[in-house]
């Protein structure tokens, strides 16, 4: 916009009453052009709304995208297991978002491969359930509902490794009993096999011994009475 018609035209109802310099008219002229002026050429700026976010939809998909993930682990080759879970962990280890926890636990808590590790997963699932806000709605659930389901089924295989030690150990100490039942009978018989052994020894000495002084006694047989 040119300044002195503007200005000209801005001072204009003042008539005679005012002078003011051509400085002071350029001064005024320049502020109105910086403030009104650029106001009414510059565009105004157009703020988008910010995008409301469905957290339902977002769970929806996230979880879609799990069971995908999860099935194509369960189905899958060797090799494209290792793959899955050499994929899943490199990202956990990159950057441990709570999201990216959540998959390598599924991937560790997942039986039928190779490395299937449960304990793993239930000490990454109990650390996700610590501060479940960080989850989305979808994956909270997910994350509880897993963590739960292998809290059942460590429970079930200690339980199980118990009664089978404590069958073991009830086993041995019925093998040790009669181990030793069989060995006092051994050392038994052994025992009265050597006293029979004697027995017999002192027979013979005595039987050898009668003999003896049935030959030395004189005979009697054929003298007058």
């Amino acid at each position: 916009m040119p300044l002195e018609p503007f200005a000209a035209r801005i001072m204009r109802p003042l008539g005679g009453v005012t002078r003011i310099t051509n400085l002071t008219l350029c001064s005024v002229a320049l502020v109105l052009v910086a403030t009104g002026c650029t106001a009414e050429l510059a565009p105004r700026e157009h703020h988008e709304p910010a995008p409301i976010v469905d957290r339902a939809a977002a769970s929806a998909a996230v979880l879609n995208d799990y069971v995908q993930l999860l099935q194509k682990l369960i189905q899958g080759a060797p090799a494209e297991q290792a793959e899955i879970v050499a994929t899943a962990q490199k990202d956990y280890e990159t950057a441990p978002t709570p999201s990216r926890q959540l998959k390598f636990a599924l991937v560790l808590a997942t039986p039928g491969h190779p490395a299937t590790d449960q304990p793993r997963a239930q000490r990454l699932l109990r650390e996700l359930m610590a501060s479940p806000e960080m989850l989305l709605p979808g994956e909270r659930a997910l994350a509880f509902v897993q963590l739960q389901q292998i809290d059942d089924i460590l429970t079930v295989k200690s339980e199980n490794s118990r009664l089978q030690n404590d069958a073991v150990r009830a086993d041995r100490e019925k093998l040790t009993t009669a181990n030793r039942r069989l060995q006092s009978e051994v050392d038994e018989n052994t025992r009265l096999r050597k006293e029979l052994e004697e027995a017999r020894a002192k027979l013979d000495a005595i039987a050898n011994i009668e003999r003896s002084l049935n030959e030395r006694k004189p005979s009697n047989e054929g003298r007058p009475q």
